[in-house]
């Protein structure tokens, strides 16, 4: 059980869809070594609450080793967040399509359990590895570091990380990347940075994705936009559908303007 986000950590798994080789990142990596004192509530309390913090300063030394390594490399990585659904992997998919060649881009691959996302970006021609989390409900800062050494991006690259679909637990881990991107779909509700107030605060730009689904949906975006700003003033906003291209340059325009 991780404390942090009441997830339990299962066992890790990287795969490289290329070669199909596969490797246990880890497996129940908290050890909590399960003794039969009994302890006071208050006592277990405390003592998740220690756990909780020891388990965020490992993850964040690790994701400013992370940073440091992407730095040296001048390879700009962005961490990918969203609700399952939003769109991210389209996103990706149009990304890919759109700029490669010109700017070199690799992908690791977030998700509980399947490897489809990392076939599909495979697909549309970027080298991609899938991690795979099991029960965990995030990427965290050593599944990374592992993740891009079976990458081996180039120097002067984009390393683009798409995190497991949720917008809760993503938020109180750093990857080390340079940037958060929150991805909302018009099809989720325009309350959703109220909601989740720790991702938009954290995140850099926000990008409304299915923006051709606009007719259909009762999404007030302006609201959605406005919900953002309160929770975080600086946020850089982006309207575009994936699906139809529409607005994709602004992204593209974004993605360059950080890369450069």
């Amino acid at each position: 059980m991780c404390g942090t986000c009441g997830c339990s950590d299962g066992a890790v798994k990287l795969t490289d869809p290329a070669t199909g080789k596969e490797e246990a990142l880890r497996s129940h990596h908290h050890h909590h070594g399960h003794d039969h004192h009994h302890h006071h509530d208050h006592d277990h309390d405390h003592e998740t609450v220690v756990l909780e913090q020891a388990v965020l300063a490992k993850n964040d030394r690790l994701a400013e080793r992370n940073r440091g390594w992407f730095a040296a490399r001048g390879i700009l990585a962005l961490n990918l967040v969203s609700a399952p659904g939003a769109g991210k992997t389209t996103l990706l998919e149009r990304t890919i399509a759109e700029l490669n060649g010109a700017v070199p881009i690799s992908v690791l691959e977030g998700d509980q359990a399947t490897l489809n996302d990392a076939e599909r970006i495979r697909a549309a021609g970027a080298p991609v590895v899938q991690i795979n989390t099991g029960t965990a409900c995030h990427l965290e800062a050593d599944m990374v570091a592992r993740g891009v050494e079976t990458l081996d991006p180039p120097a002067g690259s984009v390393v683009l990380i798409e995190n497991v679909g949720n917008l809760v637990c993503p938020a109180l881990f750093d990857l080390g990347e340079r940037a958060k991107v929150a991805v909302l779909s018009v099809t989720e509700g325009d309350d959703k940075p109220l909601k989740y107030p720790h991702m938009f605060d954290a995140s850099s730009l926000m990008i409304l994705n299915k923006i051709d689904l606009l007719p259909y949906v009762d999404f007030d975006v302006d609201a959605c936009i406005e919900r953002a700003r309160t929770v975080n003033p600086d946020i850089a906003m982006l309207r575009l559908s994936a699906k139809s291209g529409e607005g994709l340059d602004g992204w593209l325009d974004w993605l360059r303007a950080q890369a450069a």
